[in-house]
């Protein structure tokens, strides 16, 4: 089969009059490489305990197998995303793809704990490659209208992945074992490497010079100090003289990677593509916004389980409402972004998001679903798949095709970092509540419903002021 959609270089894109009907095929396959990235984040909790017990894992070991993900993840999207721009970003994804396969095999087969975490590290590098370029090839495959729907399928997807983790975690870990939880990437994974290349075209170049070495290795050292120090927050408190110092450090190379961005003739992040106000707004919605979801999904498994007494399955079961709610609402945004513009849509559902949130947080111990769980997941479902949509179409909106890897970098780790600073924040609130109503009598399971409910209210004081910051940046005229 020939090459059908091709992608063209920087600052040539342009809308065709007669565009493939295969693209929508390719966005597909992209989008489902982007559903595998987001699932593995959150699909491993559910087999923790399962993982332990097999490898003799205590919990810091075990802690290390999310944070092991999470930090190559983090630290390395600016990067992968500007090697999409220089090297085409068909062929970074790809090499994304394939590595994240590979290190799901090794990680579904470790015989020790360390062999489980070094892919688990393989698996965050892969994907940091795999997820911008992938943002890059949806944004050059499609322009105008299309774009916004397409945008639309690619937010449904993403955070239906969120939704999804607890589900088939629990399914696949009660049916075949923690290892199936990672062999499931293996065929999905494959059957991208087999199908995009038909579907997408190879795309050139875009960005001429030299790759900023330097800028890399300062930035992405500054995000691994930056993330290990909110990762060891949960552990340790914010107190800790190892959270202060990694703290330091990362402030420290934050600095000198402005210093260097500043002085390089090619950098790996132009400042000036903050000027774009769709882009500024983008990044700081999806740095509040994926704060609180990071930290929302966390709490509700652990409430539904510890609070409720429902099993893994089961809790798994309970998240089918929020994401078909999810999937529809995302289904309808392109349209309401035509009427009204991204700008206030965005707002709205953030709005929406944040009142979701509050009403959850009002749910006691020993709630019934029906009456206590629902309603709010339903309303989070509404919110949030029009926000992580439009927050996504505001961040790459107005990006010129040199810069689109960057743009989807740069999203993608606005995301990333705001997950771990609100699960570090939030949970460290939960615990100190937790503590202070045990040690004041209550019972483990009012103790850990009312520490979860400090979590929920604060997701929803995020979401809030990501509704603020949207109104306040983003440009009046929106992205249509």
């Amino acid at each position: 089969m020939h090459d059908l959609t091709t992608l063209e270089p920087a600052g040539a894109q342009r809308e065709t009059s007669t565009p493939s009907p295969r693209r929508w095929w390719a966005l597909a396959a992209l989008a489902l490489a982007q559903f595998l990235v987001v699932l593995d984040a959150s699909i491993v909790n559910i087999a923790i305990p399962t993982i332990g017990a097999d490898l003799g894992l205590g919990p810091a070991a075990l802690a290390w197998v999310i944070t092991a993900y999470v930090l190559p993840f983090g630290s390395l999207l600016l990067l992968g995303g500007r090697l999409g721009d220089r090297f085409g970003h068909r062929r970074v994804f790809l090499v994304g793809v394939a590595g994240f396969v590979l290190a799901s095999a090794t990680a579904a087969f470790a015989p020790v704990g360390g062999v489980l975490l070094a892919s688990r590290a393989v698996q965050g590098a892969a994907a940091a490659l795999l997820a911008p370029a992938a943002l890059a090839l949806v944004t050059g495959l499609f322009q105008g209208r299309e774009r916004a729907r397409a945008l639309g399928v690619w937010g449904a997807v993403a955070g239906a992945g969120s939704a999804a983790g607890v589900l088939l975690g629990g399914l696949l870990t009660a049916a075949f074992g923690w290892p199936a939880v990672f062999l499931v990437n293996v065929p999905i994974g494959a059957l991208v490497l087999v199908v995009v290349p038909r579907l997408v075209g190879r795309d050139r170049q875009s960005v001429s010079g030299r790759i900023d070495v330097a800028g890399a290795a300062s930035v992405t050292a500054a995000l691994v100090a930056l993330v290990a120090a909110l990762s060891s927050a949960e552990q340790l408190g914010f107190g800790h003289p190892v959270v202060w110092g990694l703290a330091a450090a990362a402030v420290v190379l934050g600095g000198v990677f402005v210093l260097v961005e500043r002085r390089a003739a090619d950098p790996l992040v132009p400042f000036a593509i903050f000027r774009n106000r769709s882009v500024l707004a983008g990044n700081l919605v999806m740095l509040l916004a994926g704060g609180a979801m990071v930290a929302l999904f966390y709490a509700l498994s652990v409430f539904l389980q510890a609070a409720m007494g429902l099993d893994a399955l089961a809790a798994g079961l309970t998240q089918l409402p929020l994401a078909v709610a999810l999937v529809l609402v995302a289904g309808i945004v392109p349209a309401l972004v035509g009427r009204l513009g991204t700008r206030l849509v965005l707002a709205g559902s953030l709005l929406v998001l944040a009142a979701g949130l509050a009403w959850l947080a009002f749910a006691p111990a020993g709630a019934d679903f029906a009456v206590h769980v629902l309603g709010p997941t339903l309303v989070i479902g509404l919110g949030l798949g029009g926000a992580f949509v439009t927050a996504t179409e505001l961040a790459v909106h107005g990006v010129a095709g040199g810069e689109a890897g960057l743009a989807g970098g740069l999203v993608n780790t606005s995301q990333q970092l705001g997950g771990a600073l609100g699960m570090s924040v939030l949970a460290t609130l939960a615990v100190m509540r937790t503590d202070a109503l045990s040690a004041a009598g209550a019972a483990p399971a009012q103790a850990t419903a009312g520490g979860l409910s400090l979590v929920f209210a604060g997701a929803a004081v995020l979401v809030a002021v990501a509704a603020v910051v949207t109104l306040v940046v983003a440009p009046r005229a929106g992205a249509r």
